[in-house]
């Protein structure tokens, strides 16, 4: 059954690849039951764009500390804290990834949602730099 895709000024055909064809990397999970309902999956869409932001907010984090903050504290500080949110920013955005295929996995099986305990670790990673900030303009 034949596809058709408008472009500017004309439109084109594409057929559906055939069932054995491989069309390209589709991990094993998605083969796994039936696709959920359109709106949770982009629920969960949503909120794994939610996580990645949040890495990118550390990120931005560490430059910000890094570069435009020289007299917040001793240089091997600045750099402990920069190093530490560009750490947390990369294992959120992969954590965020399993986080995501953990979820689309148990919709498409009817199972329950995992448990995470990663929104514990993130507050309290939260509030582990927030005091050592705080401890370092005070004291820096």
């Amino acid at each position: 059954m034949p596809l058709f895709y408008a472009t500017d000024h004309a439109v084109s055909t594409m057929t559906t690849p055939s069932p054995g064809r491989r069309r390209a990397f589709k991990p094993r999970w998605q083969r796994l039951g039936h696709h959920p309902d359109y709106r949770f999956s982009l629920a969960n869409e949503r909120t794994f764009l939610a996580w990645i932001r949040t890495a990118l907010a550390f990120m931005a984090g560490a430059v910000g500390i890094y570069q435009f903050a020289p007299d917040i504290a001793t240089p091997w500080a600045r750099e402990a804290v920069a190093v530490l949110l560009s750490l947390a920013g990369a294992l959120l955005s992969l954590a965020a990834y399993r986080r995501w295929a953990g979820n689309e996995r148990a919709m498409r099986t009817d199972a329950a949602l995992p448990y995470t305990r990663l929104l514990l670790i993130l507050a309290l990673f939260v509030t582990a730099v927030a005091l050592v900030l705080g401890l370092l303009l005070v004291w820096g």
